[in-house]
């Protein structure tokens, strides 16, 4: 109860980066948990615990959201809701940047026991698109279709769940904070076998290129799933609150609509970035 007392929605909406904060924070204490308690699936007891956290502010946020379409008009949707996905987004880089740091700096036997789950998910990942000759619009279309059903897993979870979007956030954010650090080790390695050592300024600057390499399209992933998953909860809320009739219910499916096709654009837009641009400086 201590740690879902600590910030409100209104609060959070107008210092976003207090989020941030507080995501590094439910990051941490999970995974000082997860490895004194349930070491054996720490990997996954890891993202249920950062989701239990994190619930009670994404759906009084959502909920936030829902109540201020009594107030606006047509017009100003989605704009809208601008502030809510800034706390959506604080919280999902505080949970990546606190999963990543531990990751690098925690014993190598520690970090398979609390990432084996995510370890084994991009391993998969790099064997399948590995495999055979993939032109880059088959890749393009591999990734579009694969970033559209975890789309549509979000929508889904947070329609059925009210604020179950966090738990396909949560999970992403351990996989993308895995790959992270695999990559600042990978760089860490190579500096120190051919220079043989390694300074401080060298943890900056790889963990900087690693930010760059996979946030520059994941970004926009992220953005898209959150989008989705706003959606979702704002018809889940309009639903549970009966409000089946009247011009409410029009303006709150109207601006989830809206939402979805938004996010569909964000993910075909990270597909062509993960495909075309990416791989020109990585």
């Amino acid at each position: 109860m201590v740690l879902e007392s600590l910030l409100g929605a209104k609060e959070a909406e107008k210092k976003p980066y207090y989020v941030f904060f507080l995501g590094m924070l439910y990051a941490s204490v999970a995974i000082f948990l997860s490895l004194w308690i349930f070491r054996s699936e720490a990997s996954l007891i890891l993202v249920f615990l950062m989701v239990f956290a994190s619930l009670p502010l994404i759906y009084k946020t959502t909920n936030f959201e829902a109540k201020k379409l009594y107030q606006l008009g047509e017009s100003t949707l989605p704009r809208a809701h601008i502030d809510a996905l800034k706390v959506f987004l604080y919280l999902f880089m505080g949970f990546t940047i606190a999963m990543a740091l531990w990751y690098i700096f925690l014993p190598s036997d520690i970090t398979y026991d609390l990432f084996a789950s995510q370890i084994s998910t991009i391993n998969s990942i790099n064997g399948n698109s590995a495999t055979g000759n993939v032109t880059a619009w088959t890749f393009l279309s591999t990734i579009i279709l694969n970033n559209l059903k975890v789309l549509t897993l979000s929508m889904l979870f947070s329609f059925f769940f009210g604020a179950g979007a966090i738990f396909i956030l949560a999970w992403n954010a351990s996989v993308i904070s895995t790959a992270l650090g695999n990559f600042v080790r990978s760089g860490l390695s190579e500096y120190a076998s051919t220079i043989g050592l390694i300074k401080v300024g060298i943890y900056f600057q790889v963990f900087s290129l690693a930010l760059i390499r996979y946030m520059t399209h994941g970004l926009f992933e992220i953005l898209a799933y959150l989008i989705g998953g706003l959606a979702g909860g704002l018809i889940s809320i309009a639903i549970i609150n009966k409000h089946f009739e009247g011009d409410h219910f029009r303006i709150i499916m109207k601006d989830a609509v809206d939402l979805m096709i938004l996010a569909v654009l964000l993910v075909v837009i990270a597909g062509l970035i993960e495909v075309f641009i990416t791989p020109m400086f990585f």
